[in-house]
């Protein structure tokens, strides 16, 4: 069990917030195969003050989706205040801070990971958050802004010391931004510096990777970012591994449809048929990854701009590949030993 603040996770995997993916259809989807904890997209304080519609759409739950994180993005402890206000009324039980993001369109403003390069400033936003919030409070941050500015363990001691609950890190400098390796060794400094949990997100894409993590950070708990999309199943196998090491077999193709069908069904009550299945569109992408010979069926899909016209299209899968596991390309070999953490 992980505990953040009064909330407490029965396994430390959860979903990690992503911009443009993480509405609640796809939240429920993802916790519908165990992921316990979801948060929000990342959402600009300035935007939410403003009570921006776009934004306070961004913020529906539902009953099923609990416990639910929030993740503020801003660079001005002033903002606190009135954004915390915002919140009362909306279905939150977390928020976390993101001092990650590395979109030069949010670092150029002084946003994100470019809050690697003020410490004490981003100390002052999080204490501003911890005196204003009723909530829990956390922060995620990157190994550095680049490999000569590599400051994590630092970053991470401010924010302990201005009272969060609990710490994200990704293993990547901003410059980096999704390329390269991973530092665990910086992940398991971090780690070894706080006294409260932290959790490890960069390159979770498969159960040997996941594994890895665990092994060798020491850290409390795993985010799930990309390794999710399009493959919702990582939880469940990731909860059952931990549990007793059963390695459980890939989904075929008749119930990746099925679990196509229902996002895309969600997708549409939340966000209406034309928006729904616009969205949508990226998805059938994803969860039809490793599956060869789809191009022409992929570019109708792109065409198709009503629910029926793509649901004739995610069935025409079954007639291609009637007998096929899907493999996930970023499913690896997984060793049958449990993690250890």
């Amino acid at each position: 069990m992980l505990k953040i603040g009064d909330i407490e996770l029965p396994v430390p995997i959860m979903l990690s917030p992503m911009a443009g993916v993480s509405d609640l259809p796809f939240r429920l989807i993802s916790r519908s195969f165990g992921s316990p904890l979801a948060f929000t997209e990342m959402i600009d304080i300035n935007a939410i003050s403003q009570k921006d519609r776009r934004t306070t759409h961004m913020l529906s739950s539902s009953p099923d989706d609990r416990p639910l994180g929030v993740q503020f993005l801003g660079s001005s402890e002033l903002q606190i205040p009135l954004a915390i206000e915002r919140l009362h009324g909306h279905t939150v039980d977390l928020v976390d801070f993101n001092a990650a993001c590395p979109s030069p369109k949010v670092t150029r403003k002084g946003k994100g990971a470019a809050l690697m390069r003020e410490p004490k400033k981003l100390a002052g936003i999080l204490s501003a958050l911890v005196r204003e919030s009723r909530l829990p409070v956390a922060v995620k941050i990157r190994a550095g802004w680049d490999a000569d500015s590599v400051n994590a363990r630092d970053v991470a001691l401010y924010a302990e010391d201005a009272g969060i609950t609990c710490l994200f890190i990704h293993g990547r400098t901003r410059v980096q931004g999704y390329t390269g390796v991973v530092d665990y060794a910086v992940i398991r400094d971090v780690k070894e510096a706080l006294g409260i949990p932290v959790i490890a997100s960069g390159d979770n894409l498969s159960l040997e990777k996941i594994k890895r993590m665990f092994n060798e950070t020491g850290c409390d708990g795993v985010a799930i970012a990309r390794g999710a999309l399009g493959n919702p199943w990582i939880f469940k196998e990731a909860i059952s591994y931990m549990k007793d090491g059963t390695i459980l077999p890939r989904p075929d193709v008749a119930e990746r449809i099925a679990v196509m069908k229902h996002h895309l069904e969600m997708s549409v009550a939340h966000w209406g048929e034309k928006r729904g299945v616009g969205i949508f569109h990226k998805f059938f992408i994803w969860y039809t990854r490793g599956l060869g010979g789809l191009r022409p069926l992929r570019n109708r899909a792109f065409r198709t701009g009503t629910k029926e016209g793509l649901i004739e299209v995610i069935d025409e899968l079954m007639q291609l590949y009637p007998l096929c596991r899907h493999r996930s390309p970023y499913q690896g070999p997984v060793t049958p030993d449990l993690m250890a953490h």
